[in-house]
């Protein structure tokens, strides 16, 4: 199941999502990854999880985040949680390509069983169609 956690920059999306991950470190008895662009949370995310830089591995779209995310679960069945930070940066800001990103990672993680979370920072008012399903 996807979820998504919209707003503009400032508002809180980042400092929620750790808080998410943190605590869904300590409560699952599987692993926890969190992605994220750029180094930034070093230092706020528990060391229980898994914490992935896209800009190491070249992620740099929507095509390759979902590639990536696929290759993670396909890699270890014991993910139950991915968190993503500025999941539509890492698109390249580009809303159609996340939009397809949003529908394949809610199916993905319907199949195999993992939550996923995702910052978005885009204005309520410009969500699309597809953003606002998975509030």
């Amino acid at each position: 199941m996807l979820k998504l956690i919209i707003g503009v920059k400032g508002t809180g999306k980042t400092k929620h999502l750790i808080e998410m991950v943190n605590s869904a470190s300590e409560a699952s008895s599987g692993s926890v990854v969190c992605i994220e662009k750029g180094s930034k949370l070093t230092y706020d995310i528990k060391h229980t999880a898994r914490l992935i830089d896209t800009d190491q591995y070249g992620i740099c779209d929507a095509q390759s985040l979902f590639g990536f995310i696929a290759g993670i679960i396909a890699s270890n069945h014991d993910v139950t949680d991915i968190y993503i930070d500025s999941a539509l940066k890492i698109c390249e800001n580009d809303l159609a390509s996340f939009d397809k990103l949003a529908d394949e990672v809610n199916a993905l993680s319907e199949k195999c069983g993992f939550h996923c979370t995702m910052t978005v920072s885009v204005p309520v008012e410009k969500a699309t169609d597809t953003i606002k399903k998975y509030l």
